[in-house]
């Protein structure tokens, strides 16, 4: 059973946040307030707004509902966290929660902005990030699609997937295809 904490300024806010998690199995919203102070243990808080991340590390996983790429970079200070738009659903809330429980960071890639460019090496000076179609196409490749069917779903050719398969491969400093999820995974690009 995950436990849960809510926190949001709006009392409205906080019962439709309840609701919808008290509602999801193996999830039990244990407390709801207005700011995290003087709670029972849990084992994550859900904030609604950036404005209640905490000063200090002595705090439980963090998942922010936020619309605001920005509040991602503040979340990168903390050892485990996520970020989803305001508007996620039961499925992804529940999601999120599940990854957290494991000890994953978790993320919607519109929010997550410059924390998804891939790490580079020192020695590389002109990091190159990926553009949209790029992590598009990675994220198709991760989840199991070939480069027909990749191109089928974009409404692209097969020779441009296989174009911007190279390019990625070459931003990423990897040879395969393999390596590039891997290292997509492994930098927060993809979702597996």
């Amino acid at each position: 059973m995950i436990r849960v904490a809510i926190f949001a300024s709006g009392m409205a806010l906080r019962i439709g946040l309840r609701q919808m998690m008290g509602s999801l199995p193996e999830v039990e919203v244990v407390a709801e307030a207005s700011r995290p102070e003087n709670l029972p243990p849990v084992d994550i808080w859900v904030l609604a707004s950036a404005d209640l991340l905490p000063r200090d590390s002595n705090h439980p996983a963090l998942l922010l509902l936020s619309d605001q790429p920005a509040d991602a970079s503040r979340l990168a200070n903390y050892h485990l966290w996520g970020i989803l738009p305001l508007e996620a659903g039961p499925g992804e809330l529940e999601a999120a929660l599940r990854a957290l429980g494991e000890g994953l960071c978790v993320g919607a890639p519109a929010l997550l902005g410059r924390l998804l460019r891939p790490k580079v090496d020192s020695a590389d000076l002109t990091p190159q990030p990926l553009t949209g179609r790029e992590l598009e196409i990675l994220q198709l490749a991760a989840e199991g699609l070939s480069n027909k069917q990749i191109a089928l779903s974009l409404g692209i050719s097969e020779h441009t997937v296989k174009f911007h398969l190279s390019s990625i491969y070459t931003k990423l400093g990897v040879t395969s295809r393999t390596e590039a999820i891997r290292l997509g995974a492994r930098s927060g690009l993809v979702a597996l």
